[in-house]
């Protein structure tokens, strides 16, 4: 008897029966003239070849010999947050299983539960919930596919998301994204700190550094310069940009010698942070730089803004973060006075201008061409030093031309600097005076859920351009902002607007349909985020 071996099978079967025709058994079993039987019946090649394999197949399976067990993992770590609600836990579960369309537009009333898990997370994790663990694969599945999920998710998730994370290739993401799984060591017990500085997880040595930061903010500086020479490129700009909570005059030494980094990036924002710091050196040295190439010329009829932008960015000024290569489009020159204006403390500007407040600086009129330049300058340096006073002043009135302002980008990033209350009463007026079209960006700065006040003006807004048959996909992006910032509470005022109305003559077509649509779309997220909220209330003690 002959056996086919199982590589001979393999080779027929990749060339194929007709070119390799596999080796029929003489044994095995077979029926045939010489085992006694009558004549064999004739062999097809295909199915011998498949016989031949289950054969072999029960051979090789009977054959094989248990493996070693592989050692158990180590237990999930314990959480001893709250348990979440049984409703909230449900809720979860059907935020997680929800897909987003694929064709990116919506249609019909039903909320997009997508959307909403930002927000659920938000509020889970300010009531101090544990999430439940069969919930955890979804929660990380959700955060790989999401960057935007996973601070929340994954604190939310909490120490055992990172232990999961540790078992799957796929969650690898979560041990540098987390906010830390560990218990940290208390700030004052220097072994346990040390261990964990040197030994920890990414996460853990980010968390750990901000927590010793808040309690001795000395500690952590000497921390991060015990490994600072070793450690990543990406890895150093994460940790220098941990200090910006609790940035003071302490960090400037360490600061400047980051200015001497060989990345890039870690130079660029170490450049920041000391420009967020209007008395160091580095700040003054940007201040002689910007002072001699912005003056005040009182020749005419008033006085007039002048610009001298610089004509070489030297030795000096490349060692203090300035990048000499300008972007594709942009002049040497102004890409260089932009930079100096930017990192300049603002307190130079009224000594350095006559005493005028920020709103007189702001008005006067800039010679050849520059006032572009300068004032979008300002507006970074507002920005970065969080200058409520200068981000007044260069917002300007809200009723004003927002052609005439700094436009949406820069004016979003300066509402940032203000009051929350301030911030939404000056994008609502802005609403009033001038619609939607131009203010997506500036709504999404607005607090959450925006004011009575603010509210009110984006639904004006929003019901103005119904009635006027506007094209209703153009405001697509400003409804989705109301499902999700609107106060809950507008949801039975805001009933009315549900009803579909007639169509002006000129209205695009089905927009009247689309309108109803959306805004019974806005009432049925606005009552699903009032249960969302209901569900995770704690019980009454």
């Amino acid at each position: 008897m002959t056996t086919t071996s199982w590589e001979e099978l393999v080779t027929s079967a990749l060339l194929g029966t007709d070119r390799r025709p596999p080796a029929l058994p003489t044994g095995d079993g077979a029926a045939g003239p010489d085992a006694g039987g009558p004549a064999a019946a004739p062999v097809d090649p295909p199915l011998a070849l498949l016989d031949a394999a289950a054969r072999h197949a029960v051979r090789r399976r009977a054959g094989l010999l248990p493996a070693a067990a592989a050692p158990l993992p180590p237990p999930a770590p314990h959480d001893g947050r709250t348990p979440l609600p049984g409703a909230a836990a449900r809720r979860l579960a059907q935020l997680l299983a929800d897909r987003p369309s694929a064709g990116g537009g919506r249609r019909g009333s039903a909320p997009d539960l997508t959307e909403l898990l930002p927000q659920w997370l938000a509020a889970a994790n300010a009531h101090g919930y544990r999430a439940p663990a069969p919930a955890l694969p979804a929660l990380l599945d959700a955060a790989r596919a999401r960057t935007d999920l996973r601070p929340q998710a994954l604190a939310f998730a909490g120490p055992r998301a990172l232990w999961l994370a540790g078992l799957n290739p796929e969650w690898r993401f979560a041990l540098r994204g987390a906010p830390g799984g560990a218990a940290l060591p208390a700030p004052d017990d220097v072994p346990g700190v040390r261990a964990l500085w040197e030994e920890g997880l990414f996460a853990e040595r980010v968390a750990l550094l901000g927590a010793v930061r808040a309690h001795d903010p000395a500690a952590a500086l000497d921390l991060l310069a015990s490994t600072w020479a070793d450690e990543r490129a990406e890895d150093r700009l994460m940790f220098l940009d941990s200090l910006r909570a609790g940035l003071s005059g302490a960090d400037e030494a360490f600061l400047e010698r980051a200015l001497t980094d060989r990345s890039r990036n870690v130079r660029s924002t170490a450049a920041e942070l000391l420009s967020a710091l209007p008395g160091s050196a580095f700040a003054g040295r940007m201040a002689g730089r910007a002072a001699s190439c912005v003056g005040l010329d009182h020749t005419g009829d008033g006085a007039t803004l002048t610009v001298e932008a610089p004509h070489e960015c030297d030795a000096a000024m490349q060692r203090d973060g300035v990048v000499p290569q300008p972007p594709s489009g942009r002049g040497e020159r102004s890409w260089w006075l932009g930079q100096l204006v930017e990192a300049a403390p603002l307190t130079l500007w009224p000594d350095r201008l006559g005493g005028r407040t920020p709103e007189e600086i702001v008005a006067l009129p800039v010679g050849d061409d520059w006032r572009d330049e300068l004032h979008a300058a300002w507006c970074r340096a507002a920005v970065r030093q969080r200058d409520a006073a200068w981000a007044r002043a260069l917002l300007g009135a809200p009723f004003a031309p927002p052609a005439t302002g700094p436009g949406a980008a820069s004016s979003a990033a300066l509402l940032a600097t203000l009051p929350d209350g301030e911030r939404a009463a000056w994008v609502a007026a802005f609403v009033a005076a001038h619609g939607l079209s131009e203010a997506f960006q500036l709504l999404g700065v607005c607090t959450v859920p925006w004011s009575g006040e603010l509210g009110r003006a984006v639904v004006d807004a929003l019901d103005i351009a119904r009635e006027a048959g506007s094209y209703p996909w153009s405001f697509s992006g400003v409804m989705g902002l109301a499902e999700r910032c609107l106060d809950p509470a507008e949801a039975d005022r805001l009933e009315v607007l549900t009803a579909a109305s007639d169509e002006p003559e000129d209205a695009a077509p089905g927009a009247g349909g689309y309108w109803s649509e959306a805004f019974q779309r806005l009432v049925a997220t606005l009552r699903l985020r009032a249960a969302m909220h209901a569900e995770l209330a704690p019980p009454p003690a």
